[in-house]
């Protein structure tokens, strides 16, 4: 039988349109045969239960599940396909994806001939992949709440958000648990990543050759990595939280050119922020705080700009194996060292004197980790003692002339509870 829309709005655009919405009874196939019904610019409002229907949309639409619906494909491809422009899809539950990584089956897909579609606050519980942005151009996922899968290995589960070639996405707002990782970017360029919350997945954001893009805002916690940019340039990240993460907070390999401000890292077990190959950076005002290693370059990482940052109880403030000196302050300011026995005489906030983190004993430890057993022996004490008094002793390394004496926490430390 036929599925009249219930009531009509006038659609104000370059023509005179009128948009009707349609309410779509719980059955079926009824969302497919409501489809066939509408028109452009329609909305489908559908009715409180569970459709047991995949749902392509290729033209101008707005499913609406109004946050009591429920869409299942059976566990055959993904549940919401998008292929037409200007496609809203908001409070929607999707369930029932595929297992095939080959057509990355999903809660919800963008194809790359959808353009500017909004994925506004569904739900994804156990898809393989939650959200797949395949190519769409300036698409917006928004508030969105993605449960992955826990029944595979993490590396053979699916992403909680993928972009590929998917330039002007943004991704905000968004809460991803489960699955592999959180949000994985690879050959798109100009997207925004914001103010989502990520918690138990392999990486939080894995980015790979994505240029002019921002990643800023986020919460990471308890996943293996938090933000891992590479093979990229020209990348802010900006006032994100990394809060016990198993390995590192903060990771550039290869990634160039980029600027990593106002981020709270803490608790990282080996490493708050680690550079292999990355160059002409700037890291300012980030707190690293209680990890093994607050940073770690590695693989000829040249020309970063160092300073503002605070260095808070890590086992190892820095660690930088080189035979010259590489200055870690701007501008005559420099980083809060907490380790750093400093002293003010003339009250400018600056240590007086400049402070070396590494010594010759650490490029040792480095090289030999099982010279740990000698560290409490006189002839180590007195090696220490001698390269502090005599610094021209000292091999090369870190030195920052203008240590700071007070710590700023920056603001994205108030994102989470102290304990995250």
């Amino acid at each position: 039988m036929k599925q009249w829309p219930l009531s009509l709005a006038l659609c104000l655009a370059s023509t005179c349109l009128w948009a009707a919405e349609w309410d779509v009874p719980l059955r079926d196939g009824a969302i497919a045969e409501t489809l066939a019904q509408a028109a452009d610019g329609d909305t489908l409002r559908l009715s409180a239960g569970t459709y047991n229907e995949a749902v392509v949309l290729d033209r101008p639409m707005t499913l609406d599940g109004q946050g009591h619906a429920t869409l299942d494909a059976g566990g055959i491809g993904s549940v919401i396909t998008v292929t037409g422009d200007d496609v809203t899809v908001r409070g929607v539950t999707v369930i029932g994806s595929g297992d095939s990584h080959d057509t990355i089956d999903s809660g919800i897909q963008l194809k790359k001939s959808a353009y500017a579609p909004q994925i506004l606050n569904n739900v994804s519980l156990g898809n393989l992949y939650g959200i797949d942005i395949h190519g769409a151009k300036d698409a917006l996922v928004q508030g969105n709440q993605i449960e992955g899968r826990l029944d595979k290995r993490v590396n053979d589960r699916g992403n909680g958000v993928y972009v590929w070639n998917a330039p002007g996405a943004v991704v905000d707002g968004n809460d991803v648990q489960y699955g592999r990782d959180g949000i994985f970017v690879n050959s798109s360029k100009k997207n925004i990543f914001s103010n989502n919350t990520f918690r138990d997945l392999r990486f939080a954001v894995h980015y790979m050759y994505a240029d002019r893009s921002e990643v800023r805002g986020n919460i990471s916690i308890n996943n293996d990595l938090g933000y891992a940019v590479m093979f990229t340039s020209n990348v802010k990240v900006m006032d994100n939280v990394s809060i016990n993460d198993r390995e590192h907070g903060v990771m550039l390999n290869y990634a160039n050119r980029s600027v990593i401000t106002g981020n709270y890292v803490r608790g990282a077990k080996e490493k708050c922020t680690f550079l292999y190959n990355a160059n002409k950076n700037t890291f300012a005002d980030n707190w690293f705080e209680g990890c093994g290693i607050g940073i770690h370059f590695s693989a000829g990482s040249q020309d970063n700009k160092i300073y503002g940052n605070a260095f808070v109880g890590n086992r190892t403030q820095v660690k930088l194996v080189s035979t010259k000196w590489h200055e870690w302050s701007e501008d005559g300011r420099g980083n809060y060292w907490s380790d750093n026995a400093a002293y003010d005489v003339n009250g400018d906030g600056l240590g007086d004197a400049p402070y070396r983190p590494n010594d010759s004993m650490d490029h040792i430890l480095w090289q030999q980790p099982s010279a740990k057993l000698l560290l409490g022996s006189p002839a180590v004490q007195l090696v220490r003692w001698s390269q502090s008094a005599f610094p021209a002793l000292l091999p090369g390394g870190v030195i920052d002339s203008f240590p700071l004496m007070k710590p700023v926490k920056p603001a994205a430390a108030g994102k989470v509870a102290h304990d995250g």
